[in-house]
């Protein structure tokens, strides 16, 4: 899902910390907050920052708006460790249980879009882009973009098939994974809506037994539990599997037909602040 706006986290927030008894360590707000935005995922909570790889991007956006909160002083910001809820904040959640109250803001509308909305915005958007021009493919276009983006992702002598009868292989290239070489084939799929099951992953390690150390299935589409649960059989070939989701995450985040425009962000290291050393 697209990340929340920071307006959108303020409530959940107070919410969190009421109830854990109006205090909490930021480590149990985290996925508190978190279970308020239940299409939000756990693989996407561990998204971590272009800019600092050991930084969540939920935890940061979540960091934001307790700053903004204290700021307002519905978040006492005294203590640090420690996110406690002011008489501020429980007079905000108290109103909203008013029959037919609105969302009162502290000092702004919490439709308000930041500049860090904005640039989530984008990159969901472009995500979005990306996937439908990869549905506008003919099959044989799709075919050529998976030889391109498997080359960008460290395959070498990557080619599409030529061969009638192939089994469904449509190309193979050569992983180099340290001094070893792995012979990978794959399989594109320009499918629109209906997911790939399981038969399919089963048809193509069928097809690449004997010749193939690897496979990697590419789909527009997505993959039901089934077909994830059969790309891993022990003593058989690991299939690899991309779906529409996962390949516009790739080319966004690696700018692999996604041009990225520099937007700064001026971030807090709040972890440079930890001069009292752990509690005693």
């Amino acid at each position: 899902m697209a990340f929340p706006r920071q307006g959108d986290v303020e409530i959940p927030l107070l919410r969190a910390l009421i109830d854990r008894g109006g205090s909490a360590k930021p480590r149990d707000v985290y996925p508190a907050v978190a279970a308020h935005f239940p299409d939000l995922s756990p693989q996407e909570q561990e998204i971590t920052l272009e800019s600092s790889p050991s930084t969540r991007k939920w935890c940061n956006l979540v960091q934001w708006v307790r700053q903004h909160l204290v700021d307002a002083g519905e978040i006492d910001g005294a203590t640090r460790g420690v996110w406690k809820i002011t008489d501020a904040g429980r007079a905000r959640l108290k109103a909203l249980e008013k029959p037919g109250a609105s969302l009162p803001t502290p000092g702004h509308v919490s439709a308000d879009v930041s500049l860090r909305d904005l640039a989530n915005r984008s990159r969901d958007e472009a995500k979005r882009r990306v996937l439908s021009e990869l549905k506008g493919l003919t099959p044989t276009g799709f075919e050529h973009f998976c030889m391109t983006l498997l080359e960008a992702l460290g395959y070498r002598s990557v080619s599409v098939t030529r061969r009638s009868g192939d089994g469904g292989i449509d190309g193979h290239g050569d992983f180099r994974q340290g001094a070893v070489s792995i012979k990978s084939a794959f399989q594109a799929k320009r499918w629109t809506d209906a997911p790939v099951g399981r038969p399919e992953i089963d048809k193509l390690r069928g097809a690449i037994q004997g010749d193939y150390d690897h496979g990697v299935f590419i789909t527009t589409s997505r993959f039901t539990r089934d077909a994830e649960q059969a790309s891993y059989k022990k003593g058989a070939i690991t299939i690899l599997l991309l779906d529409g989701q996962a390949i516009a995450e790739m080319m966004t985040d690696r700018g692999i037909g996604v041009l990225k425009q520099p937007v700064y962000l001026y971030e807090i290291d709040s972890e440079f602040f930890d001069f009292e050393g752990p509690e005693e």
